[in-house]
């Protein structure tokens, strides 16, 4: 990040991290312990080696980090990790995604991620998971600037990624209809009436207010293939913004050796911190080499630069189709015929076989 961007930070999080001087020892200052954070975060290297340019204990580190994480996560929630609650806020989000994706009625893309670590001791299989590595996960939605608008950290890797979702806050308001979403509406110059959705993939399940992909083996037809296309293009959006805060944060490079809770804390931080330095220092931050983008002329992907194949993040594992309501069927169809139709983009035939 840029000096004006991280003496903005320091001054947003200087009240939660000072620490009073005593007559043994001075303090470690506000700036001393940001930027030992921000080191943590950016390199993944552990407290005994971020000590020789620290000049600060592993101990002593072991307690500043994780501390300063959670004061990050604090200060920065409220103006750039905020949940929408109203309608507005979430049309707010739809409108974004029409107008810079092409695709209406978009309420944020849906992705999780195991996240590798050390299990702790006398874990056991707890945090082991489908691909055989110990790991906790993350599930987020982004909206269509990469940034995060709901996180949920910490679910151990054992857990049936199917009941992901199941297991959050969010899908619990979902299901209560307690989130404000919008009611179904007229799409914006077609008499087609549809509902609000989410874009999400196969590890999630689909329904009238989630719509993900055709399996590839249902790719019967032409209009599929573009539907797919559509939503795939849309749903970019969360992957590029775990691509990322990854290439960024190298500490998803490593499996991280923390207790579980400071872990939260690391995780809550970078994301909460991916938010603001989207907002503030896009440039430097999410550079054209950070993740996939579209060649303008005629949208095919460029990903040169784009370095995740490092990365411990691992994807959710794909969950068999069970049993979908035939409403959520129907809401996938009447996407798929407006992109077919009234809703069609002039570049969406050259990228389907």
């Amino acid at each position: 990040m840029d000096e004006n961007t991280y003496l903005k930070l320091l001054a947003m999080v200087t009240p939660m991290i000072t620490r009073m001087d005593t007559i043994m020892r001075n303090s470690i200052s506000a700036h001393e312990r940001l930027s030992v954070t921000l080191r943590f975060l950016a390199t993944g290297r552990s407290y005994e080696d971020l000590k020789f340019s620290s000049i600060i204990s592993p101990q002593a580190l072991g307690k500043i980090i994780p501390e300063t994480c959670e004061a990050l996560y604090k200060v920065l929630r409220k103006g750039y990790l905020k949940f929408p609650t109203s309608e507005e806020e979430w049309k707010e989000i739809a409108k974004m995604y029409e107008e810079r994706w092409n695709f209406p009625h978009c309420l944020g893309a849906i992705d999780g991620k195991h996240i590798a670590i050390v299990p702790p001791g006398n874990s056991g299989s707890y945090f082991y998971n489908y691909k055989g590595h110990h790991s906790v996960v993350l599930m987020a939605i982004a909206n269509a600037k990469y940034q995060f608008v709901y996180i949920d950290a910490g679910m151990n890797g054992r857990i049936c990624d199917g009941g992901v979702l199941q297991n959050t806050v969010f899908f619990e308001k979902l299901e209560n209809n307690e989130l404000h979403i919008p009611s179904s509406e007229t799409i914006t110059g077609s008499n087609l009436h549809l509902p609000y959705v989410f874009l999400a993939d196969d590890a999630f399940p689909l329904r009238p207010d989630m719509i993900k992909p055709f399996r590839q083996g249902d790719l019967t037809s032409r209009e599929r293939k573009i539907f797919n296309y559509r939503l795939s293009r849309a749903r970019r959006t969360v992957e590029n913004a775990f691509g990322i805060m990854a290439s960024r944060f190298r500490i998803y490079y490593t499996h991280i050796n923390l207790e579980p809770k400071n872990i939260d804390k690391v995780v809550k931080a970078s994301c909460a911190l991916h938010n603001f330095l989207i907002e503030h220092s896009k440039k430097s931050y999410a550079s054209l080499k950070c993740f996939y983008r579209e060649n303008s002329e005629n949208r095919t992907i460029i990903s040169e630069g784009y370095d995740t194949k490092n990365s411990t993040m691992e994807n959710l594992e794909r969950r068999n189709p069970g049993n979908t309501l035939n409403t959520a069927k129907t809401v996938r169809e009447d996407f798929m015929n407006h992109f077919n139709a009234k809703g069609r983009v002039p570049w969406q035939d050259d990228h389907v076989n």
